[in-house]
């Protein structure tokens, strides 16, 4: 029996891998383990340890992390402390990171260091800021490669990884997006008392290496909004440095009927009311995948999403308040075009099985070569 790791540190990276752990769940030759850190345990962002519990997986492990959003090179150090004395005890056959977090980064580092197969989820994408840093790294660390599309995997191998180890699946939360099982609107506005008819959703994260100016950025933002008439479900930022200059202007729309603030949503339900806003505004990466393909339009402010698959439809603004206020008075009017599925078919988590299932997998050398093209 192989043992399967996966690590997960924020809501969004487990929306991405909730479907392969639970597949790999209900098969015998595999025992599967679900190591938990970052943003899950902290009450601030909605402690979504919870969310995952409630999937009823057979092997959670839970470990703080978090040391402060300024110091997330202390974080990241804590979290290979933890990491590997959680692999120590346990002895993975292969570890699972998804994405572009410190987190993911800790998971590959211990597992390269330990000889312990790695595999990366949605690498050789381009994310922007220094979570494309840490994408990349990860890729050099890892030993297998899940890519969303062919052209991350054209950029894996551009980098110098085997072909023999990048295989497409696309992008796994697709799974969930087109799934039958996604809650009905009614059921999503009771759970969480959203009143309106109408609303937006807002999601702004932090973009670390532009620190300096975050406060502003956020100023601006939250005044746009506050001009603004349309009601929004505002969602928490991830715990980036900048985190909080977000959550301090947030305290502006606290008292007004016009705005909904959740720490974190659980992801079923964040798509369901995905699937039926007006329109997505900030800067998530949720507006470049999630939202074209329910055809929703989209606001991307700044440049976080800079270069990643750009559809045609988003209307792309700076972080000024006048810029942001301009795209929010012709959004109404602004009609969008479903895109057409570049992240695979809603079947990632049968094609994650199936190579793992094969022996060839398991026959990677452990020691990386570099492949000139």
């Amino acid at each position: 029996m192989k043992k399967i790791l996966f690590l997960t540190g924020t809501r969004a990276d487990f929306g991405k891998i909730k479907s392969l752990i639970t597949i790999l769940e209900k098969q015998q030759e595999f025992e599967v383990f679900v190591f938990v850190t970052g943003m899950h345990l902290q009450e601030e962002y909605g402690y979504t340890l919870i969310e995952i519990e409630r999937c009823n997986f057979k092997n959670i492990h839970t470990f703080v992390n978090h040391t402060h959003e300024t110091t997330m090179d202390l974080t990241l150090a804590k979290t290979i402390e933890g990491f590997s004395s959680y692999c120590n005890t346990i002895k993975p056959d292969m570890i699972v990171v998804h994405g572009d977090r410190v987190e993911t980064l800790a998971g590959a580092i211990v597992g390269s260091l330990n000889n312990i197969l790695v595999a990366h989820i949605e690498g050789g994408e381009v994310s922007g800021t220094v979570d494309e840093l840490i994408r990349h790294s990860v890729s050099k660390l890892s030993h297998i490669h899940f890519a969303s599309n062919a052209e991350a995997k054209k950029r894996l191998i551009q980098m110098g990884e085997i072909k023999e180890s990048v295989f497409t699946i696309g992008s796994p939360d697709i799974d969930i997006m087109f799934s039958e099982k996604l809650p009905d609107l009614v059921t999503v506005k009771e759970y969480y008392k959203i009143p309106y008819a109408d609303f937006s959703i807002v999601m702004f994260h932090p973009v670390t290496t532009e620190i300096n100016a975050m406060k502003q950025y956020a100023e601006n933002f939250v005044s746009a909004l506050l001009n603004d008439n349309h009601n929004y479900v505002v969602i928490y930022p991830n715990n980036d440095l900048g985190s909080q200059f977000i959550l301090d202007n947030y305290e502006k729309l606290k008292n007004n009927v016009r705005f909904k603030i959740f720490p974190s949503l659980r992801f079923e339900y964040f798509l369901t009311l995905l699937k039926n806003s007006k329109f997505i505004i900030g800067n998530s990466s949720a507006g470049i995948r999630e939202a074209p393909y329910y055809g929703i339009p989209i606001i991307n402010i700044g440049t976080r999403q800079q270069n990643r698959a750009i559809h045609a439809d988003i209307i792309n603004v700076d972080y000024s308040e006048r810029e942001i206020e301009g795209a929010l008075s012709i959004i109404d009017s602004h009609r969008v075009q479903k895109t057409e599925n570049d992240f695979g078919q809603g079947n990632s988590a049968e094609l994650f099985l199936s190579c793992l299932q094969k022996s060839d997998i398991w026959q990677l050398n452990h020691q990386k070569q570099f492949k000139d093209s």
